[in-house]
Parts: structure tokens; C-alpha cells; sequence
């Protein structure tokens, strides 16, 4: 398998980051939603649902950025190739929060860029700490992710059968994406900085649900 070079990298990367925030993310699985009607819901339980999924979606931008970085600095290539392969799968949770958003006729979060680059920034920063740091670091991640969707999916409305689908294809991916970075030798991480991911993501959720 090719090893690429920085070089190569870099304009990969450049060409991803253009691709994800021109905000055309193309899944490669059907969407999970597809197959329920739309629920009738109230005028407030629509602005949740949006503000839901604008979460959701931002969280999916971080995510992209965050697995783009670490592809671009890690050492082994079979660990930018997990990376790689798992920022694809991703990308399929990305276009279905958007398309839910736009049946939901919401936008998608003002600081789009903001998440992403800055995930982008922390990614690198892990992959440079070494392979088995940068796959603790997406364990740990994933594991955060998957409990935060486990909460949208308490509070979504429970007519939206859409939403409830995506949310747990999302989960059910993103529990398979720790289960395998463990499996490729993910260290775990030292308590201060989960702990630190963990407001970090706080932070990101309250912002993106309003902006």
C-alpha cells in the first residue's frame, strides 16, 4: 500500500476541507429516515428537532476535521488508512443531518469553519503525539459522541421517526468506530483530558444549537 508524502497530504486535505464546506456532502449509504413519512409536530418541537440537528451537524464538521488531521500526521500507514476509511463513513452521517435539516427548512451552523479547522488543529496535534494517542484520542472521542447522541435520542420528539433513525444509525456507527480504534491499539487517555474533550464539546454543543 502507497505511503503518501506531506505533500500529498496536504492537497488531499485541502481538496476534503473545500469539499465539506461547500456544504454538498454526498452519502455513500441510503438515508435511514427515508423509508418513514414526515410527523406532524408542533411549531416548538420543530425549532428543537432543527436545533438538534444543527448539533449533530456540527459535530459531524468537527469530525471531518478531526479525522483529516490525524490522517495527516500519523505514522503507520494502516492508521491513516482506518482514519481515512472511517472520516468516509462520516461523511455519509454529515449529508444526512443536512438533508434533515432542510426537510426541517433549518440551516446548518454559522461556524461551520470554526469546527471544522479547529478539529482539524486538534487532530493534527494528536496524530503528531503518535499512532496509538490519536486513535485513544478517537476512541474517546466516539465514546463522548455516542452518549451525546444517546441524549438527542431521549429528547427527540417521538413522532419524528426521521430524526430517531438517523440518530441511531449515527450511534450505531460511531460505537463501531471506537470498537475498531481499540482494536488497532488505541491507548487510553489520561482522565484530565477527557475531562477537558468533554467541556470542549459543552461548549460546541451549546454554541451550535443556537448558531
Amino acid at each position: 500500500m502507497r505511503h503518501y508524502s506531506l505533500q500529498d497530504r496536504l492537497f488531499s486535505s485541502l481538496q476534503q476541507a473545500l469539499s465539506i464546506l461547500s456544504n454538498k456532502p454526498i452519502a455513500q449509504r441510503e438515508n435511514p429516515g427515508l423509508r418513514y413519512g414526515e410527523a406532524k409536530l408542533s411549531p416548538q418541537q420543530i425549532r428543537h428537532q432543527i436545533g438538534l440537528m444543527r448539533v449533530n451537524h456540527a459535530g459531524e464538521m468537527a469530525a471531518q476535521g478531526l479525522y483529516q488531521g490525524q490522517a495527516l500526521t500519523a505514522k503507520q500507514a494502516h492508521t491513516e488508512l482506518h482514519m481515512k476509511q472511517a472520516a468516509q463513513e462520516e461523511i455519509d452521517h454529515l449529508a444526512w443531518c443536512q438533508e434533515r435539516l432542510s426537510e426541517l427548512e433549518g440551516r446548518t451552523s454559522y461556524l461551520d469553519p470554526l469546527w471544522y479547522f479547529g478539529a482539524l488543529l486538534i487532530g493534527a496535534v494528536a496524530g503528531m503525539a503518535g499512532d496509538q494517542w490519536s486513535l485513544g484520542f478517537i476512541a474517546e472521542t466516539e465514546n463522548q459522541v455516542s452518549s451525546h447522541l444517546a441524549n438527542h435520542l431521549a429528547q427527540c420528539a417521538t413522532e419524528d421517526r426521521k430524526t430517531q433513525s438517523i440518530l441511531m444509525h449515527m450511534k450505531n456507527d460511531e460505537e463501531q468506530h471506537a470498537r475498531q480504534a481499540i482494536a488497532h491499539g488505541a491507548a487510553k487517555l489520561p482522565n484530565f483530558i477527557q475531562l477537558l474533550m468533554k467541556c470542549t464539546s459543552k461548549i460546541m454543543v451549546t454554541t451550535a444549537y443556537y448558531l
